[in-house]
């Protein structure tokens, strides 16, 4: 017998037309405390932002069999997008009003694999260097043990905000 999914998510609109009124962290914040709607990525996935701080923040996901690939493990693409979310987001963090960011490249380095009997996992982002026009960020991604999973660096382009 097959399995099935369900999930809800809100318009993406609500929060794109918010990046850059308030600094990056004060926009995170307001998604985690339910003010902004969360991206749509994080409710197909199951991917929550759980805390951001500046040049910080760090989501989580309880694998499930959704997340497979044919191999009977979690997908690579489901650990680079927790990764990407957390560098990516660190970087946000950083942001005065006004800014923006985008992703140029993002390495990830598999160590461990991810099933159902790993338990929830999280992914750490931290900023390592903060330019005027670049940043560049890392994230780790653990278990409850906290052994490392995954490892990955992300450089980001920063640039005015268009609705600033």
């Amino acid at each position: 017998m097959g399995r099935s999914r369900t999930y809800e998510w809100e318009d993406p609109s609500v929060s794109a037309s918010e990046v850059g009124r308030t600094s990056g962290l004060e926009f995170l914040r307001a998604m985690i405390a339910g003010r902004l709607p969360g991206p749509p990525i994080g409710a197909t996935i199951g991917i929550v932002l759980e805390e951001v701080e500046h040049g910080h923040a760090v989501f989580s996901l309880e694998p499930g069999e959704e997340h497979y690939n044919p191999i009977g493990s979690v997908h690579g693409g489901v650990y680079a997008t927790l990764l990407d979310s957390a560098a990516g987001c660190a970087v946000q963090t950083t942001l005065p009003q006004g800014m923006a960011y985008t992703s140029l490249d993002l390495t990830v380095k598999f160590l461990r694999p991810i099933t159902v009997d790993t338990g929830k996992v999280r992914a750490v982002g931290t900023v390592l260097n903060g330019g005027r026009r670049t940043a560049l960020a890392q994230a780790e991604l653990y278990d409850s043990a906290d052994r490392l999973l995954a490892h990955a660096t992300s450089s980001c382009l920063l640039f005015p905000a268009p609705t600033a």
